[in-house]
């Protein structure tokens, strides 16, 4: 049953590929154990909200500019995440570190999916092309993404799944980028999705 399922709150920044492969992933069953129930930007323009809204989602947009400080800003995305009472939090290219006390208060209950196999090529500073940039410059022959648990440290928390992605030659950051998406965070992300909330159901199972 549809109350049976963990509610997902998906944090967007962009243009919200991977939130699409989210959507798709529960239509075609791939995600059965929970249900994208919330879409949150810090972007009050981002064309993730659009697919949300063709989706049919509930949306909202929380920025910097109406919180200044962090602290009133992590208040306002609690504020939204337990009153839909939302019990897996995926971030999908959501462009803002988050503090030690939020990843505290959600502990194993935040996911990531970051464009590298971590531990290479991960943590502040890198994201988006800088990640492919910073591939193709070692001149490594595999990359891929991963999915893990988020904590206090960027890209730290501890890894659910991996997918590694061939570096074909005459790559460019973008060609990377988008086989990487393609071939590897698309796949991964919706089914560690199912995987950590049908962990969380387990749990609740058993009290």
């Amino acid at each position: 049953m549809l109350t049976d399922k963990v509610r997902i709150a998906v944090l967007v920044s962009g243009g919200g590929t991977n939130l699409q492969a989210l959507i798709d992933a529960e239509r075609a069953g791939i995600i059965e154990s929970g249900t994208v129930s919330l879409v949150i930007s810090n972007v009050p323009g981002a064309y993730a909200l659009e697919r949300a809204r063709a989706a049919k989602l509930e949306t909202a947009v929380v920025t910097r500019a109406d919180h200044p400080g962090a602290e009133d800003f992590e208040s306002a995305l609690c504020e939204l995440i337990d009153s839909r009472r939302i019990g897996l939090i995926v971030l999908a290219g959501f462009m803002r570190i988050l503090s030690a006390d939020f990843t505290g208060k959600y502990r194993d209950r935040i996911i990531n999916v970051h464009p590298s196999l971590i531990p290479s090529f991960c943590g502040e500073g890198f994201y988006g092309l800088r990640v492919h940039e910073a591939a193709l410059a070692y001149g490594v022959k595999v990359t891929g993404a991963t999915v893990h648990f988020v904590n206090e440290i960027p890209d730290g928390g501890k890894i659910i799944m991996q997918k590694a992605v061939e570096v074909k030659d005459g790559d460019t950051a973008e060609t990377l980028q988008r086989r990487v998406m393609e071939e590897a965070e698309w796949q991964i992300l919706p089914r560690s999705a199912e995987l950590v909330c049908r962990m969380i159901k387990k749990e609740r199972e058993n009290g």
